[in-house]
């Protein structure tokens, strides 16, 4: 069944495909939230919420968007409101990062790491962004949204999508460099 099959077995009163749903995305969605939180804790606790307000409110679900990108935005939304609720700025980029990287150089090197030594890598350069960064890089290259559905899903412009997008590609790859120089010097 689809999402919208799904959904319509809830609405109509059968809380057990809200669970079909519940699974299918929660793995994305605690994605979402420990990127933004950077706390596994709080993010469990996000997205539970989430799971909540997205029950309560699926009568108000249009489908305009896919049902992805609005339980997304709840996410998203409920991570912020927590942020502000512990008087954090989840969208502080560092305008100091100007340079930048050597690209050729950072795929040759990663070329020569298996799998498993790319995705740690990958974890490390991804924590050390902002949250808003890291979270639009994975939406967009792991989750493959594309800008519009990340539009709707952080409330930002395309525009400014594509901006950060810009930008934390460059910061990206700068802290790709950090996290790879010593094995950057031992692969070439």
């Amino acid at each position: 069944m689809s999402d919208n099959e799904h959904i319509a077995q809830v609405l109509k009163g059968d809380t057990r495909a809200f669970r079909h749903l519940v699974d299918k995305y929660k793995n994305m969605s605690f994605t979402v939230a420990v990127t933004l939180l950077r706390d596994r804790t709080a993010a469990e606790e996000v997205v539970q919420e989430a799971f909540i307000k997205c029950y309560r409110h699926l009568g108000s679900f249009e489908g305009r968007a896919r049902f992805s990108t609005w339980l997304y935005r709840i996410v998203y939304n409920e991570s912020l409101q927590h942020l502000r609720a512990r008087r954090s700025d989840p969208a502080s980029p560092d305008e100091s990062i100007e340079r930048e990287a050597d690209t050729q150089g950072m795929n040759q090197a990663m070329q020569g790491l298996r799998e498993e030594e790319q995705r740690r890598f990958i974890g490390l350069a991804l924590a050390r962004l902002s949250p808003q960064d890291s979270l639009i890089l994975r939406l967009f290259y792991l989750d493959e949204k594309n800008l519009a559905e990340i539009a709707d899903i952080t409330g930002l412009s395309g525009t400014n999508i594509k901006t950060i997008l810009h930008r934390a590609r460059k910061r990206f790859y700068r802290a790709l460099e950090t996290e790879l120089h010593g094995e950057l010097r031992s692969i070439l």
